[in-house]
């Protein structure tokens, strides 16, 4: 898990603040499709699950973007949460790990939506590599060195492989400069602490899901 503090020019923020900023603009972006002009703290809050007053100071860490009795612009808002987040420019995406999860994670749509651009498919099966999915081809994790060389630089690494290879896969990206590591293979990893790994282990919310309904 990435350190629960990034750096800013406002001080210290909190991983859950960066967090937050991403649900709001979720939020944001599903009123201003349909046609939502303005928002309070409060109207975002509501809609946030949070109070109005962490809504306040979440965004006072970047800045004043409200006017006191009128709210917040929400194009304007959409625009300096997205510049806040890196998503005002494009993010290089590979995927390891071309199985059943891989597949479904590349079917998503969301991704391109947001920027987040996927260039490179890599596994380690013969019986995957050299096979399509969509405009990408798969090869192997073997070829990623070469891979980068050829295309430029990686921002995020998505690792989707047993447990047993995703230390492995991780060593591999962050050998070729990956900075950004999401992993859902259910083992914790170990990277440099100038990397950023987040790990997303569907089994185990699924298992604490079954406590709270055992134990509600």
């Amino acid at each position: 898990m990435p350190r629960k503090t990034e750096k800013s020019g406002k001080g210290d923020i909190p991983y859950s603040t960066v967090v937050r900023l991403a649900q709001y603009l979720r939020i944001l972006e599903r009123l201003h499709a349909v046609g939502t002009t303005k928002i309070s703290s409060n109207e975002l809050a509501k809609e946030a699950k949070v109070n109005s007053f962490l809504v306040r100071k979440d965004l006072s860490y970047f800045g004043e973007f409200g006017v006191r009795g009128v709210g917040y612009d929400l194009k304007s808002l959409i625009r300096e949460i997205r510049r806040i987040l890196g998503l005002n420019r494009d993010r290089r995406i590979v995927l390891v790990g071309v199985g059943h999860l891989g597949r479904a994670l590349l079917s998503y749509k969301g991704f391109a939506e947001e920027g987040f651009v996927t260039c490179g498919l890599f596994d380690s099966d013969p019986a995957k590599i050299g096979s399509s999915v969509g405009d990408l081809q798969v090869r192997s994790i073997f070829s990623l060195e070469d891979f980068v060389q050829g295309n430029g630089p990686i921002d995020i690494g998505i690792i989707a492989v047993p447990a047993f290879s995703a230390q492995f896969v991780a060593n591999k990206l962050v050998a070729v400069g990956v900075k950004g590591l999401l992993n859902f293979a259910p083992i914790p990893l170990t990277v440099p602490t100038h990397v950023i790994s987040i790990s997303v282990d569907l089994t185990t919310n699924l298992e604490v899901i079954s406590y709270y309904l055992l134990h509600r």
